[in-house]
């Protein structure tokens, strides 16, 4: 066999192969961003207009995020944002519009304890995505109804849904979301 009909054997094959491990990192990288995101992975994709424009997206948050120095709380921490919990939740019963409030503070003051910059609500978002990309649409239901009440036009049973939802996010960055920046690098 001639060196010419070889190269035009062998080149095919080594293309075909290149592409193949491509295609597969790109689908390796897709099914890591979907299972680290959770549905914020879809969201993220609509919003941004697209796959290519989403999954860059989110690779800038996880690059952001590494760059926080996320901690663990210690166990005094623990005990007194839960003791403060009790309290709020306790609060609601007279005090529902103040007790959101109230919970909406302290969700933001256990964020930025651990690490979390607390700038902006949109940033909040993008920052805690990363690691509680599960429980993320809870404190986006959650807040949007401490922004009604601001204005008094939530109702008694949207105030109790946004005390569960604070609830959710509030307990995983309790319990350090079930790891701190060191355990998953």
């Amino acid at each position: 066999m001639s060196t010419g009909t070889l190269l035009a054997i062998i080149i095919p094959i080594v293309a075909v192969v290149a592409l193949a491990l491509v295609a597969a990192a790109l689908v390796t990288r897709r099914r890591r961003l979907r299972e680290r995101f959770g549905p914020e992975y879809e969201r993220t994709v609509d919003e941004a207009g697209g796959r290519r424009a989403g999954e860059r997206e989110l690779r800038a948050r996880e690059k952001r995020h590494d760059s926080l120095d996320i901690k663990p709380l210690p166990s005094s921490s623990r005990d007194r944002y839960a003791r403060e919990w009790t309290g709020v939740q306790e609060e609601f019963v007279d005090q529902p519009e103040v007790a959101v409030h109230d919970a909406d503070r302290l969700v933001t003051s256990l964020m930025h304890e651990r690490g979390y910059p607390t700038e902006g609500f949109e940033q909040q978002l993008k920052d805690l995505s990363v690691e509680h990309g599960r429980t993320l649409e809870h404190y986006r239901a959650a807040h949007e109804v401490e922004t009604l009440s601001t204005g008094r036009k939530a109702t008694t049973e949207q105030l109790r849904g946004a005390m569960v939802h604070y609830r959710a996010l509030f307990d995983e960055l309790l319990s350090n979301g079930g790891r701190a920046k060191h355990a998953h690098a």
